[in-house]
């Protein structure tokens, strides 16, 4: 049973599970907007309380810093190289809290084919401050909802990536993805297939499509790739936008260990792969799958 959330003050919230075996991990939870010193300044609190309360990899959601920004172009070449702009921010951040930190999205133009675009791109940090691995989110959001905003088109703004990213890290194999990734299961088997034990989502899911989908989503996919589940949102009012929040971290059998409601905070529980590898076992899904 995750511990009920404090709430050291009123703009932000801590929810806390410590009660399994092994590291502690962290997601962190926003309300972004288009300032990004403000946000910026916001994130870095929220990295230092999860460090302070022992995590050792942290997870931002996706757009932690550039949300909504007209410059998105000039942001992302900014972010060309990894000693410039976001990357080397991200980098200090890791390295100051001595921490990994899966940086959630920057714009970056690294890579690019289309020159009027950006990739939507996950940095990934060791707590020296390295530069580990970077993820491009494949799945775009192009849909219609029924909101204030009514129809959402990524691929207006950015350019879809291509490959999938596992990486070894003190806490276990992490698959990375991004929000939009989150409603296509294939990609995840596909993430196990190459060793993952825990799965990332950054994400900045609407009220709409989270109220609808977010908890079982995140659960299924849980559940189905038997892996722990560490996602990280938005919840709240955005300058042009409302996003669901509930940010989470989800066992392999798809229990929900800790999970914040809206406003900016942060969630830690522990993973443990003992844990994982005893479901892994009980339940040997990988092996029993028939249509790969």
């Amino acid at each position: 049973m995750s511990s009920p959330p404090s709430k050291p003050n009123s703009m932000s919230s801590e929810a806390v599970n410590l009660t399994r075996h092994g590291p502690a991990v962290a997601v962190v939870q926003l309300v972004s907007k288009l300032s990004v010193d403000d946000n910026l300044r916001a994130t870095a609190v929220l990295i230092q309380r999860a460090a302070e309360q022992g995590a050792q990899l942290v997870m931002l959601p996706e757009s932690f810093a550039v949300f909504g920004d007209p410059q998105m172009v000039a942001h992302g070449a900014e972010a060309s190289l990894p000693q410039h702009g976001l990357r080397l921010w991200l980098s200090q951040q890791a390295k100051a809290n001595n921490i990994w930190l899966v940086g959630g999205t920057i714009p970056c133009q690294q890579g690019i084919r289309d020159i009027n675009k950006v990739r939507s791109a996950c940095f990934v940090y060791d707590s020296e401050g390295d530069e580990v691995a970077r993820y491009d989110k494949i799945h775009m959001f192009d849909v219609d909802i029924e909101d204030s905003h009514g129809s959402y088109r990524e691929s207006d703004t950015f350019e879809a990536g291509d490959q999938l990213v596992v990486i070894d890290t003190p806490v276990g194999k992490v698959g990375l993805t991004i929000c939009y990734d989150l409603r296509f299961a294939e990609m995840h088997a596909k993430l196990v297939d190459l060793g993952a034990q825990i799965i990332v989502n950054g994400a900045a899911f609407t009220r709409t499509t989270g109220q609808a989908h977010w908890h079982t989503l995140l659960r299924a996919r849980a559940i189905e790739t038997q892996c722990y589940m560490l996602a990280a949102s938005h919840g709240g009012q955005h300058d042009h936008r409302q996003t669901f929040g509930h940010s989470m971290i989800i066992d392999p059998w798809g229990e929900v260990l800790v999970e914040l409601g809206e406003g900016p905070g942060i969630a830690v529980a522990r993973i443990d792969l003992d844990h994982l590898k005893t479901i892994r076992r009980a339940f040997p899904l990988q092996y029993q799958r028939r249509l790969k």
